[in-house]
């Protein structure tokens, strides 16, 4: 089980190396700067939420998990 913290830079981590492929692939296509800044901080804020949310759900999710031990030395 992750903590929200541990979620939340999981995402912002993430998201940091998508945040400039999205500005780069913005700026080659619409060709100005402020463009593809808006662009890519837009997409930034909303695959974060994304991916937050997607991590929660998953972490209530029994599949796949392994059981704890019934007891630790």
């Amino acid at each position: 089980m992750e903590s929200h913290w541990r979620s939340i830079i999981k995402a912002v981590t993430w998201r940091a190396g998508g945040t400039i492929v999205t500005f780069v692939t913005a700026w080659i296509f619409v060709g100005t700067v402020e463009t593809a800044i808006k662009i890519g901080f837009l997409d930034t804020c909303v695959k974060i939420t994304a991916f937050y949310f997607h991590e929660r759900f998953w972490n209530r999710l029994k599949f796949g998990q392994l059981k704890p031990p019934e007891y630790q030395i």
